[in-house]
């Protein structure tokens, strides 16, 4: 369910500028001059949403996926982010609001949806998963409800830190005579598996079943 993510534009919350360094747009890794490549890079975690996780369909009757048997429709919005990497642990946390509707309107009527937080390492490898709940509730007459979910984890800093000679590769700059000044270091395969080893995902998204994820996947 999650070998396949997508990546969402996030509003990363303020928390102050020494928390937030390394996490914004002053990374681990800037290449901004002589010959290369342009690269920024945090210990911060990219954050998104599993690609079909980002929805989850409830119907009336099991088994009969006929729209006009549609009960509850849910949809994750607003994913934001906070994340904090002075310390050995990177702790990072993400907040998501969820949108509903249902379908029949009689009677104040409470909801609970299973969610989940992973940290993916290197684009496969899963650290840590956890599940969560969160519950929306429908006042009598509406056929809209609102709530939010939130999750957090910690990541090991040395584990999400570039090794310093991959680092100097990568940051050498190079005169348009070098022979390597056209070769986009991240091309070699050593340094594209050490860039992927610390590269880390922190993933939201709604903990379906195999059906759910499947009428997700084809609807």
């Amino acid at each position: 369910m999650i070998a396949r993510t997508r990546l969402i534009p996030l509003a990363v919350a303020a928390l102050g500028a020494t928390v937030l360094t390394g996490c914004k747009s002053s990374g681990e890794i800037v290449v901004d001059q002589g010959v290369g490549i342009t690269a920024v890079r945090s210990r911060c975690p990219a954050v998104g949403i599993p690609d079909y996780t980002g929805d989850i369909t409830l119907f009336a009757q099991p088994g009969n996926r006929n729209a006009d048997n549609i009960d509850v429709t849910a949809a994750m919005t607003n994913v934001r982010t906070q994340c904090n990497d002075a310390g050995e642990q990177v702790y990072a946390s993400v907040s998501f609001d969820v949108l509903a509707r249902r379908t029949g309107t009689q009677g104040a009527r409470q909801v609970t949806l299973p969610y989940f937080v992973t940290v993916l390492r290197g684009g496969s490898a899963v650290v840590t998963k956890r599940v969560g709940q969160v519950t929306v509730n429908f006042a009598d007459g509406q056929d809209r409800a609102q709530a939010r979910g939130e999750g957090s984890a910690y990541i090991d800093r040395q584990a999400a830190t570039l090794p310093a000679d991959i680092r100097e590769r990568i940051t050498r700059k190079r005169k348009a005579g070098d022979a390597d000044a056209a070769l986009d270091p991240l091309a070699d395969p050593e340094v594209k598996a050490a860039v992927e080893a610390a590269s880390f995902e922190l993933l939201v998204g709604f903990q379906l079943d195999e059906r759910q994820l499947a009428y997700n996947a084809t609807r």
